[in-house]
């Protein structure tokens, strides 16, 4: 199963909202290095709802630990700097995307050493970068619809929870 991983988030917002989405595909979300924030911040907690208690989070403290946890699956980096559109990458199932901070990315050295599993989200306008989230969001749902993972599923999981339990 794909995977999310974030390195040195600073932003709540973007990691709340990030958070959501690893919940809504049922993926692991790792926070990996120094967080721009508290694990308790009222944006990231309002940015994330009430899934939280959902949520499949490893918190790492340094690189160097998150790969020793994830050790024989492949990192899939998520940068401007990538070497291939990200609708062109052959993604594995068992990959884990990892974006970087939103002020500077990922370590330069981290970046060169992972260079030919790299991907970019090609942007022909006026931007340095996509938020955060957002590339999170285009990337994972790339990597999982062309490995196979939504094949046969149609509606959302809830979708007829809801409308039994909703009055007209």
């Amino acid at each position: 199963m794909i995977s999310i991983a974030l390195y040195q988030p600073e932003i709540p917002q973007n990691t709340g909202n990030i958070a959501r989405l690893a919940v809504g595909l049922d993926a692991d979300l790792y926070l990996i290095g120094k967080l721009g924030f508290s694990l308790d911040d009222k944006y990231l907690k309002r940015a994330g709802l009430d899934y939280w208690e959902h949520l499949k989070l490893t918190i790492c403290k340094d690189m160097e630990e998150f790969e020793q946890l994830t050790a024989g699956r492949r990192k899939v980096l998520g940068t401007t700097k990538g070497t291939v559109a990200y609708y062109e990458f052959n993604y594995k199932p068992d990959d884990i995307i990892i974006l970087g901070q939103e002020s500077c990315g990922l370590p330069k050295d981290y970046l060169i050493a992972h260079l030919d599993n790299s991907v970019t989200i090609p942007m022909p306008g006026k931007v340095r970068s996509l938020n955060l989230s957002n590339s999170a969001a285009i990337l994972a749902y790339d990597a999982l619809m062309r490995t196979g993972y939504f094949e046969g599923f149609r509606k959302n999981r809830n979708f007829y929870t809801e409308l039994q339990n909703t009055v007209y």
